[in-house]
């Protein structure tokens, strides 16, 4: 089969498709038959292998999954013989390793069957992002009706999603983005949009009881000054800081000062779990939340994918089609 594998660490030019063995499910894996996947942060960081402190856990001269890809979508092509849940032909979503491939094996536990109302293509866009929006408001930040919250970084893959799951929440939002996105993020629902190119949020007058830090490399300090005394600042921000080390320190500062401080600061980690996905898929189902769908590559062309995430151009989700 083809895929897009990885033999070394730098630019987009290490991910090549080559043809590689096609996958055989054990126990309780599944086979899919790879329909499209999408880019997330997490490959770019692995392409480079930046910052260069988390080579100690994928790898240090490469990473030791060689096919990139952690969103998948497609049919379900063969099972595991400890399998019950699903069957060959169900149209499935979720995580795995080695997505940019024709095929590519998940754990059972870590798929769902795709919304009624999405495409393959919709689909593949709600495992990585979608849970980590949905984790970060709903479990982390605990958002309540009619609680204020900011977003920052609202036009993005995980921002596009908070956006709709904090409207659904009932809260009132404030999305931070670009101008080229101001009227894309008020189109998601958002209360109120701050164009960042204009104006410093952390200056506002306005206090949240949620912020949500997405995107953007803002101190804890700043992003303090627009937090409510008891709120809570969710931090999930990848950008910044050097090489070796990139945005730890700052997300490791937060977390120290955290027990200090009547505001809670917290580093937001995504768990992958089979119940968020079907979470999802509810909020999916009833309109509450719809996948913002940016630039669609096909698989020769998925390191063209990673490098416009990696640029910071995305609107939404772009997705990678086999």
């Amino acid at each position: 089969m083809k895929a897009i594998t990885q033999d070394r660490y730098g630019s987009d030019e290490v991910l090549q498709l080559r043809e590689v063995d096609k996958p055989v499910p054990k126990g309780d894996e599944v086979l899919v038959r790879v329909h499209a996947a999408s880019a997330n942060a997490l490959d770019w960081h692995y392409m480079r292998g930046e910052p260069i402190v988390m080579r100690a856990s994928i790898g240090l001269r490469k990473p030791k999954p060689p096919v990139r890809g952690a969103d998948v979508a497609g049919m379900v092509e063969a099972i595991g013989e400890e399998v019950t849940r699903f069957k060959v032909g169900d149209e499935v979503f979720g995580y795995c390793q080695g997505a940019f491939a024709e095929y590519a094996i998940a754990a059972a536990n870590l798929l769902a069957v795709k919304p009624s109302n999405l495409t393959l293509e919709q689909a593949a866009t709600l495992g990585v992002s979608g849970v980590t929006a949905l984790q970060g408001l709903r479990d982390v930040g605990a958002v309540k009706p009619g609680q204020k919250v900011l977003i920052v970084g609202a036009s993005g893959g995980v921002g596009t999603f908070a956006v709709q799951i904090a409207k659904s929440l009932g809260a009132e939002v404030t999305g931070v983005c670009s101008t080229r996105n101001v009227e894309h993020v008020r189109s998601l629902g958002a209360d109120h949009v701050i164009d960042y190119t204009q104006e410093d949020f952390t200056l506002g007058a306005q206090c949240y009881d949620l912020v949500f830090h997405i995107a953007g490399t803002q101190s804890s300090s700043d992003l303090r000054k627009v937090l409510a005394p008891r709120g809570t600042l969710v931090s999930s921000s990848g950008r910044g800081g050097g090489r070796l080390l990139g945005p730890l320190p700052r997300l490791l500062k937060a977390l120290f000062l955290s027990p200090f401080v009547s505001q809670r600061l917290v580093m937001l980690s995504l768990h992958e779990n089979q119940d968020d996905l079907m979470a999802l898929t509810q909020l999916v189902e009833s309109g509450k939340v719809t996948p913002v769908m940016d630039k669609r590559f096909e698989l020769r062309d998925a390191a063209q994918a990673v490098r416009y995430l990696e640029a910071g151009h995305t609107q939404g989700k772009s997705v990678v089609v086999v």
